[in-house]
Protein backbone atom coordinates (compact mmCIF):
# COMPACT_ATOMS: atom_id res chain seq x y z
CA UNK A 1 0.00 0.00 0.00
CA UNK A 2 2.98 2.78 1.13
CA UNK A 3 4.78 1.55 -2.43
CA UNK A 4 1.25 2.33 -4.87
CA UNK A 5 0.54 5.36 -2.47
CA UNK A 6 3.99 6.55 -3.59
CA UNK A 7 4.30 5.69 -7.64
CA UNK A 8 0.62 7.85 -7.36
CA UNK A 9 2.14 10.97 -5.90
CA UNK A 10 4.78 10.55 -8.56
CA UNK A 11 2.58 10.21 -11.27
CA UNK A 12 0.63 13.34 -13.43
CA UNK A 13 -3.03 13.61 -12.58
CA UNK A 14 -3.99 14.27 -16.45
CA UNK A 15 -2.48 13.63 -19.99
CA UNK A 16 0.46 14.79 -21.59
CA UNK A 17 -2.35 16.54 -23.98
CA UNK A 18 -4.39 18.12 -21.65
CA UNK A 19 -1.35 19.48 -19.62
CA UNK A 20 -0.03 21.07 -23.50
CA UNK A 21 -3.31 22.47 -23.67
CA UNK A 22 -3.35 24.27 -20.35
CA UNK A 23 0.37 25.37 -20.92
CA UNK A 24 -1.13 26.87 -24.89
CA UNK A 25 -3.89 28.57 -23.10
CA UNK A 26 -1.69 29.89 -20.81
CA UNK A 27 1.31 30.80 -22.12
CA UNK A 28 -0.89 32.76 -25.08
CA UNK A 29 -2.31 34.77 -22.04
CA UNK A 30 1.13 35.10 -20.53
CA UNK A 31 2.43 36.43 -23.80
CA UNK A 32 -0.62 38.57 -25.30
CA UNK A 33 -0.29 40.52 -21.91
CA UNK A 34 3.18 41.18 -21.81
CA UNK A 35 2.76 42.46 -25.55
CA UNK A 36 0.05 44.87 -24.21
CA UNK A 37 1.89 46.16 -21.59
CA UNK A 38 4.98 47.14 -23.67
CA UNK A 39 2.71 48.18 -26.95
CA UNK A 40 0.96 50.62 -24.06
CA UNK A 41 4.47 51.65 -22.96
CA UNK A 42 4.83 52.90 -26.56
CA UNK A 43 1.41 54.74 -26.84
CA UNK A 44 -0.32 52.21 -28.90
CA UNK A 45 -2.73 51.27 -27.17
CA UNK A 46 -4.56 53.80 -25.23
CA UNK A 47 -7.04 54.71 -22.13
CA UNK A 48 -6.63 52.17 -19.13
CA UNK A 49 -5.08 48.69 -19.69
CA UNK A 50 -4.86 45.98 -16.34
CA UNK A 51 -2.96 43.07 -17.21
CA UNK A 52 -3.79 39.01 -16.46
CA UNK A 53 -0.27 38.15 -15.88
CA UNK A 54 0.35 35.50 -12.79
CA UNK A 55 -3.71 34.90 -12.92
CA UNK A 56 -3.53 32.57 -15.99
CA UNK A 57 -4.83 29.42 -14.25
CA UNK A 58 -7.60 31.02 -13.29
CA UNK A 59 -9.44 30.72 -16.66
CA UNK A 60 -7.25 28.11 -18.47
CA UNK A 61 -8.66 25.85 -15.56
CA UNK A 62 -11.71 27.03 -16.35
CA UNK A 63 -12.66 26.19 -19.58
CA UNK A 64 -13.96 22.63 -18.74
CA UNK A 65 -18.02 23.88 -19.00
CA UNK A 66 -19.50 24.10 -22.76
CA UNK A 67 -18.68 26.45 -25.28
CA UNK A 68 -23.11 27.06 -25.56
CA UNK A 69 -22.09 28.46 -21.71
CA UNK A 70 -22.21 31.86 -21.53
CA UNK A 71 -19.10 34.24 -19.60
CA UNK A 72 -19.27 37.84 -17.91
CA UNK A 73 -16.60 39.10 -15.91
CA UNK A 74 -15.00 42.49 -14.53
CA UNK A 75 -12.73 45.06 -16.42
CA UNK A 76 -9.25 42.63 -16.24
CA UNK A 77 -10.90 40.58 -19.35
CA UNK A 78 -7.99 40.10 -22.16
CA UNK A 79 -7.32 36.25 -20.84
CA UNK A 80 -11.16 35.73 -20.27
CA UNK A 81 -11.51 37.05 -23.70
CA UNK A 82 -8.95 34.76 -25.14
CA UNK A 83 -10.11 31.54 -22.98
CA UNK A 84 -13.49 31.90 -24.46
CA UNK A 85 -11.83 31.49 -27.86
CA UNK A 86 -12.14 34.40 -29.07
CA UNK A 87 -8.77 35.22 -31.78
CA UNK A 88 -6.21 37.27 -30.24
CA UNK A 89 -5.65 39.21 -33.48
CA UNK A 90 -9.73 40.22 -32.85
CA UNK A 91 -8.58 41.15 -28.78
CA UNK A 92 -5.40 42.92 -30.02
CA UNK A 93 -7.64 44.80 -32.49
CA UNK A 94 -9.80 46.04 -29.74
CA UNK A 95 -7.13 47.68 -27.54
CA UNK A 96 -5.80 49.38 -31.08
CA UNK A 97 -9.82 50.66 -31.34
CA UNK A 98 -9.69 49.17 -34.95
CA UNK A 99 -13.25 48.03 -36.41
CA UNK A 100 -12.07 45.00 -36.70
CA UNK A 101 -11.92 44.44 -32.60
CA UNK A 102 -14.51 41.93 -31.21
CA UNK A 103 -15.97 44.96 -29.82
CA UNK A 104 -15.59 47.10 -33.60
CA UNK A 105 -12.92 49.38 -31.47
CA UNK A 106 -15.53 51.01 -28.85
CA UNK A 107 -14.79 49.16 -26.12
CA UNK A 108 -10.78 48.72 -25.62
CA UNK A 109 -9.30 47.25 -23.13
CA UNK A 110 -12.27 47.55 -20.36
CA UNK A 111 -15.35 46.08 -22.57
CA UNK A 112 -14.25 43.07 -24.69
CA UNK A 113 -17.46 41.19 -26.00
CA UNK A 114 -18.80 38.97 -28.41
CA UNK A 115 -22.42 37.78 -29.06
CA UNK A 116 -20.80 34.50 -31.06
CA UNK A 117 -18.50 33.42 -28.42
CA UNK A 118 -21.14 34.14 -25.53
CA UNK A 119 -18.48 36.17 -23.72
CA UNK A 120 -20.73 39.31 -22.25
CA UNK A 121 -17.77 41.60 -21.42
CA UNK A 122 -15.62 43.18 -19.51
CA UNK A 123 -17.11 45.70 -17.77
CA UNK A 124 -15.81 48.93 -16.11
CA UNK A 125 -18.08 49.71 -13.43
CA UNK A 126 -17.16 47.80 -10.00
CA UNK A 127 -19.02 44.93 -9.55
CA UNK A 128 -21.78 45.74 -12.18
CA UNK A 129 -21.16 42.91 -13.85
CA UNK A 130 -23.05 40.59 -10.88
CA UNK A 131 -26.16 40.94 -11.04
CA UNK A 132 -26.01 40.77 -15.13
CA UNK A 133 -24.46 37.20 -14.48
CA UNK A 134 -27.39 36.55 -12.70
CA UNK A 135 -29.93 38.25 -15.03
CA UNK A 136 -28.40 36.00 -17.85
CA UNK A 137 -28.81 33.02 -16.00
CA UNK A 138 -32.19 33.49 -15.57
CA UNK A 139 -32.45 33.93 -19.31
CA UNK A 140 -30.74 30.14 -19.68
CA UNK A 141 -33.12 28.65 -16.78
CA UNK A 142 -36.29 30.67 -18.55
CA UNK A 143 -35.75 29.91 -22.21
CA UNK A 144 -34.77 26.21 -20.61
CA UNK A 145 -31.36 25.88 -22.85
CA UNK A 146 -29.30 23.80 -19.83
CA UNK A 147 -26.33 26.43 -20.21
CA UNK A 148 -24.92 28.40 -17.31
CA UNK A 149 -23.69 31.66 -16.78
CA UNK A 150 -20.23 31.98 -15.45
CA UNK A 151 -19.86 35.48 -13.87
CA UNK A 152 -16.19 36.67 -12.42
CA UNK A 153 -15.56 39.73 -10.28
CA UNK A 154 -12.62 41.11 -8.11
CA UNK A 155 -11.91 40.64 -4.16
CA UNK A 156 -13.32 44.44 -4.64
CA UNK A 157 -16.51 43.98 -5.90
CA UNK A 158 -17.35 41.69 -3.33
CA UNK A 159 -17.93 45.10 -0.95
CA UNK A 160 -20.94 46.10 -3.80
CA UNK A 161 -23.97 45.68 -2.21
CA UNK A 162 -24.98 44.40 -6.04
CA UNK A 163 -23.70 40.90 -5.14
CA UNK A 164 -25.74 40.50 -2.24
CA UNK A 165 -28.70 41.41 -3.96
CA UNK A 166 -27.56 39.20 -6.80
CA UNK A 167 -26.59 36.49 -4.59
CA UNK A 168 -30.02 36.30 -2.51
CA UNK A 169 -32.27 36.40 -5.78
CA UNK A 170 -30.13 33.49 -7.54
CA UNK A 171 -30.36 31.38 -4.89
CA UNK A 172 -34.40 32.49 -4.63
CA UNK A 173 -34.76 31.51 -8.47
CA UNK A 174 -32.31 28.52 -8.46
CA UNK A 175 -30.30 30.04 -11.19
CA UNK A 176 -27.64 28.31 -13.03
CA UNK A 177 -24.76 30.57 -12.50
CA UNK A 178 -21.44 30.21 -10.92
CA UNK A 179 -20.06 33.08 -9.15
CA UNK A 180 -16.37 33.38 -9.31
CA UNK A 181 -14.19 35.91 -7.05
CA UNK A 182 -10.66 36.48 -8.40
CA UNK A 183 -9.02 36.92 -5.07
CA UNK A 184 -6.02 38.40 -5.94
CA UNK A 185 -5.10 40.14 -2.52
CA UNK A 186 -5.86 43.86 -3.83
CA UNK A 187 -8.70 45.42 -4.67
CA UNK A 188 -6.39 48.38 -6.18
CA UNK A 189 -4.25 48.99 -3.73
CA UNK A 190 -5.97 47.70 -0.54
CA UNK A 191 -5.67 44.47 0.98
CA UNK A 192 -8.42 42.52 1.59
CA UNK A 193 -7.04 42.74 5.24
CA UNK A 194 -7.80 46.29 5.49
CA UNK A 195 -11.35 46.43 3.94
CA UNK A 196 -13.04 43.37 5.84
CA UNK A 197 -12.82 41.40 9.13
CA UNK A 198 -14.05 38.33 6.85
CA UNK A 199 -10.92 37.15 4.73
CA UNK A 200 -12.26 34.17 3.42
CA UNK A 201 -14.07 35.49 0.80
CA UNK A 202 -16.00 32.39 0.25
CA UNK A 203 -17.80 32.40 3.39
CA UNK A 204 -19.93 35.51 2.37
CA UNK A 205 -22.25 32.77 -0.29
CA UNK A 206 -22.51 30.94 3.17
CA UNK A 207 -25.52 33.93 4.60
CA UNK A 208 -27.33 33.16 1.62
CA UNK A 209 -27.21 28.96 1.68
CA UNK A 210 -25.39 29.42 -1.56
CA UNK A 211 -22.56 26.16 -1.66
CA UNK A 212 -19.21 27.68 -1.38
CA UNK A 213 -15.70 27.02 -1.92
CA UNK A 214 -12.10 28.17 -2.00
CA UNK A 215 -9.93 26.99 -4.64
CA UNK A 216 -6.01 27.33 -5.39
CA UNK A 217 -6.08 29.60 -8.40
CA UNK A 218 -2.14 29.04 -8.95
CA UNK A 219 -2.96 25.39 -9.58
CA UNK A 220 -4.60 24.77 -12.87
CA UNK A 221 -5.79 21.28 -11.76
CA UNK A 222 -7.18 22.80 -8.93
CA UNK A 223 -9.49 25.05 -11.02
CA UNK A 224 -10.27 22.51 -13.69
CA UNK A 225 -11.45 20.17 -10.58
CA UNK A 226 -13.35 22.91 -9.08
CA UNK A 227 -15.16 24.14 -12.35
CA UNK A 228 -15.86 20.64 -13.33
CA UNK A 229 -17.70 20.21 -9.79
CA UNK A 230 -19.67 23.67 -9.93
CA UNK A 231 -20.99 23.49 -13.61
CA UNK A 232 -22.17 19.72 -12.49
CA UNK A 233 -23.88 21.54 -9.54
CA UNK A 234 -25.22 25.08 -11.17
CA UNK A 235 -26.85 22.60 -13.86
CA UNK A 236 -29.23 20.96 -11.77
CA UNK A 237 -29.15 22.27 -8.53
CA UNK A 238 -28.91 26.36 -9.09
CA UNK A 239 -25.80 28.54 -7.72
CA UNK A 240 -22.41 27.96 -6.46
CA UNK A 241 -19.71 30.15 -5.06
CA UNK A 242 -16.25 30.13 -5.72
CA UNK A 243 -13.22 32.32 -4.25
CA UNK A 244 -10.20 31.11 -6.35
CA UNK A 245 -7.28 32.08 -4.24
CA UNK A 246 -4.69 33.93 -7.21
CA UNK A 247 -2.10 36.83 -7.59
CA UNK A 248 -1.52 39.37 -9.91
CA UNK A 249 2.11 40.17 -10.53
CA UNK A 250 2.18 43.38 -12.05
CA UNK A 251 0.28 46.48 -10.81
CA UNK A 252 -3.68 47.06 -10.99
CA UNK A 253 -3.59 49.05 -14.14
CA UNK A 254 -0.10 50.12 -16.27
CA UNK A 255 -0.44 53.28 -14.38
CA UNK A 256 -0.06 51.44 -10.84
CA UNK A 257 3.74 51.17 -9.44
CA UNK A 258 2.41 48.74 -6.93
CA UNK A 259 4.71 49.85 -3.93
CA UNK A 260 2.03 48.78 -1.31
CA UNK A 261 3.59 45.16 -2.10
CA UNK A 262 7.24 44.10 -1.02
CA UNK A 263 9.03 42.05 -3.28
CA UNK A 264 9.54 39.44 -0.90
CA UNK A 265 5.29 39.04 -1.45
CA UNK A 266 5.69 39.28 -5.02
CA UNK A 267 8.56 36.65 -5.41
CA UNK A 268 6.77 34.23 -3.41
CA UNK A 269 3.67 34.24 -5.50
CA UNK A 270 6.36 34.26 -8.73
CA UNK A 271 7.58 31.06 -7.35
CA UNK A 272 4.19 29.76 -7.74
CA UNK A 273 3.87 30.80 -11.49
CA UNK A 274 1.01 28.32 -12.43
CA UNK A 275 2.57 28.62 -16.14
CA UNK A 276 5.94 27.25 -15.14
CA UNK A 277 4.31 24.67 -12.67
CA UNK A 278 3.17 22.97 -15.69
CA UNK A 279 5.81 23.36 -18.14
CA UNK A 280 7.77 21.29 -15.50
CA UNK A 281 5.29 18.84 -15.12
CA UNK A 282 5.19 18.81 -18.91
CA UNK A 283 9.75 18.25 -19.26
CA UNK A 284 9.37 15.95 -16.24
CA UNK A 285 6.90 13.26 -17.32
Amino acid sequence: METATKTKKTKPKYSAEQYLKWYEDMQLMRRFEERAGQLYGMQKIKGFCHLYIGQEAVVAGAMSVKPEDAMITAYRDHAHALGKGISAREVMAELFGKITGCSKGKGGSMHMFSKEKRFFGGHGIVGAQIPLGAGIAFAEKYNKTGNLCVCYFGDGAVRQGALHEAFNMAMLWELPVIFIVENNAYAMGTSVERTSNVHDLHKIGLAYDMPSYSVDGMSVEAVHEAMEMAANHARTKGPIYLEIKTYRFRGHSMSDPAKYRTKEEVESYKAQDPVEIVKQILIAK
